[in-house]
């Protein structure tokens, strides 16, 4: 992935969003110099959801207009992937999106660059900078703080270290994607569990049918399996709320069943609500 790419298309104008979608998609495959681009158009048109006469159409014009060059090809279990390279230079000719300068505001009186002194009437000046300037120094992290990265630092390691060995790549930009994750809400542990659960299914797959570690991060394809622990969790919460609710009914009913209700289970049925300590006490469960 290359910033320096992402943010010149982002500058200029391709002259439609379906082009600006997909140059952007590309930009976000190239490297610093525009090249080692390798993605099918079906993938493009997955992540951008586009339909596929518009990819294909707007890749050939990209390609006509000398935004995009092709650089070779790449194996692959269809047959091969074509490899392309963003023209530069060819963007850079492209109009840009920034606003121009209207150069608005005074001219006899121009704003200054630097921040005021404030009132010198007390002949005491303001601070030399802002609170928010660039420059001004901020206080370090505290100890607290400092910890809690470490921790979730530590958790991300944990995370990476979980994936299959042999299919570990780039490793600082599935730690970035990891964070992504974490910053969205997601429990480090459950995508820990994700990975764990990915490893154990791929066992013994070919190299066709696995897939690198930066690519599956960046892919979000952690997300079936937490969908399929959040069903899991919902199911053993019913089971548990139906349990509950049987061991409810027998307090009440005062069956000789509650011989068998264990000293948690009360605590568990009267933090629910489901029975009053009268009841417990008529059960004989009450201590």
């Amino acid at each position: 992935m290359s910033w320096k790419v992402a943010n010149l298309c982002a500058d200029r104008i391709f002259g439609s969003a379906a082009r600006k979608q997909i140059i952007m998609f590309l930009a976000d495959k190239a490297s610093d110099d525009g090249s080692g681009i390798w993605c099918s158009k079906g993938t493009i048109q997955r992540h951008t959801e586009l339909g596929e006469s518009t990819v294909k159409r707007t890749i050939t014009d990209f390609l006509r207009e000398g935004i995009l060059v092709e650089t070779g090809r790449r194996p692959c279990k269809n047959g091969f992937t074509v490899i392309y390279r963003i023209v530069l230079d060819r963007v850079m000719a492209l109009e840009s999106s920034v606003e121009p300068d209207e150069g608005t505001g005074s001219t006899v009186d121009p704003a200054q660059r630097d921040p005021g002194r404030g009132s010198r009437v007390d002949g005491v000046p303001g601070p030399r900078w802002t609170p928010n300037h660039p420059e001004t120094i901020h206080k370090p992290p505290t100890r607290k703080c400092a910890e809690a990265a470490a921790v979730e630092d530590e958790r991300f390691e944990k995370i990476w270290a979980a994936y299959p060995k042999d299919r570990q790549r780039s490793k600082e930009a599935s730690l970035a994607r990891i964070a992504e994750a974490a910053q969205e809400g997601i429990d480090p542990d459950d995508l820990l569990r994700a990975v764990q659960a990915y490893a154990t299914e791929s066992a013994g797959f070919t190299r066709s049918k696995v897939c690198f570690s930066d690519n599956w991060f960046q892919s979000r394809r952690w997300q079936r399996f937490l969908e399929v622990m959040a069903e899991e969790r919902q199911a053993r919460t019913a089971l548990a709320a139906d349990h509950h609710a049987r061991l409810a009914m027998w307090v009440r009913d005062r069956s000789p069943m509650c011989k068998h209700i264990t000293a948690p289970q009360v605590t568990a049925l009267v933090a629910a609500g489901l029975v009053t300590d009268g009841q417990l006490r008529a059960a004989g469960l009450a201590g």
